[in-house]
């Protein structure tokens, strides 16, 4: 198949006009089933959904990332405007520690929500959604000031991730003191002589780390974590039940331009205290709405877009994400409700006038028992 590329390390397929990670070929040989996502034409699965879950749950798994974007940044973050464009508070931050966040337009909307990662004093990366990359690099550039250096790294960095129970038993043996990071913590590392960003950070609920490395190391790398029999490769199909069983939003479902951070349930993640884009707006915005959870009373999953309702049949909000919980053997589901309505252990029902299924709102996380911190 031809392909244009892009810039240096991702090539974009004339046919499908969706880019490829520098693993496209691998996941091909290893039988993957392929799909289009943000943009970027991604593995699915490799076996069943519920044969994926069950593995990284109890073991170990290795997904490819590396349709993430990554931003290279140099300057001080208030003096180069970068802490004017992220909610989280970033000043403080000891090198080698990273931070969750968002940044927003000027009417407290969120444009993506994002990782920093402080990797020196004045020397910072940012991780972005990969939907995203070309309007938040249009972003930066315009907020970015004149003491900062700026550089869109997306598409010669690739990203790998590696997570379950075991996954600091897998890593280790390669790339030793990796053991040593704290949650939200990084540092540089090697993976048989190959220079890595390893963080221990993760989208899935249980211990993991991220391994950000050169796009033409990455199939070395790959190769290397699934030489130990433990690991299996794994598709973004399972990432997706794996995070609404954590409550973890994702963008285009319960983030997005028209939605401010704190009806998503971001507000920890802000830092009122400073003055960012989108500020003003975002104190100024009454909240009508707000995230909620809730579990299905039967296998029947909520899908994204379903009506939500209260007792009396009035509708009360939208379905972002669901799914059937393996750990739960139901129905799990996200979406924005009245302010009234989110409280747990309230019966709402899903679906639409015609046909309505009865759950119960939840607290977060569905799923307890996770080795995220362990």
């Amino acid at each position: 198949m031809a392909t244009v590329g892009k810039s240096k390390g991702a090539s974009l397929s004339v046919e499908t006009s969706l880019y490829s990670t520098p693993l496209a070929d691998v996941h091909a040989a290893l039988g993957a089933k392929m799909v289009g996502f943000g943009g970027w034409n991604m593995p699915l699965q490799y076996e069943s959904i519920l044969a994926e879950w069950e593995h990284n749950r109890r073991t170990v798994s290795l997904f490819d990332c590396s349709h993430m974007g990554e931003f290279m940044i140099k300057g001080d973050a208030k003096a180069c405007g970068l802490d004017t464009i992220v909610v989280q508070t970033i000043a403080d931050m000891p090198v080698n520690t990273c931070r969750y966040g968002a940044m927003l337009n000027e009417a407290g909307g969120v444009i993506d929500d994002l990782i920093v990662y402080r990797k020196g004093p004045q020397d910072w990366m940012i991780v972005v959604n990969a939907a995203n990359i070309e309007k938040n690099a249009r972003h930066f550039r315009a907020h970015l000031n004149s003491n900062a250096q700026f550089e869109d790294a997306s598409f010669k960095t690739a990203k790998l991730d590696v997570q379950g129970p075991q996954s600091r038993d897998v890593l280790k043996v390669l790339a030793p003191g990796i053991e040593k990071l704290a949650y939200y913590t990084f540092g540089q590392f090697q993976i048989k002589g190959i220079p890595c960003l390893i963080s221990r950070t993760g989208y899935t609920g249980e211990l993991g780390y991220e391994i950000y490395c050169s796009w033409e190391k990455c199939k070395e790398i790959w190769q290397n974590i699934l030489d130990n029999a433990t690991v299996k490769p794994t598709g973004l199909g399972v990432r997706d039940v794996l995070r609404v069983e954590m409550c973890y939003s994702l963008y285009g479902h319960e983030l997005g331009e028209d939605i401010s951070p704190r009806e998503a349930g971001l507000d920890k993640f802000i830092d009122g205290k400073k003055d960012f884009i989108g500020a003003r707006a975002l104190s100024a915005r009454h909240l009508k709405r707000t995230i909620g959870y809730f579990i299905s009373a039967s296998r029947k999953s909520p899908r994204a877009g379903n009506k939500i309702f209260d007792a009396a049949g009035s509708e009360i909000g939208v379905v972002t994400s669901g799914t059937f919980s393996p750990a739960l053997q139901v129905g799990i589901g996200i979406g924005f409700m009245n302010r009234h309505s989110k409280d747990a252990g309230i019966e709402i029902f899903f679906g639409d006038e015609k046909s309505k299924t009865a759950a119960t709102v939840a607290k977060r996380p569905f799923y307890k028992n996770g080795s995220l911190k362990s």
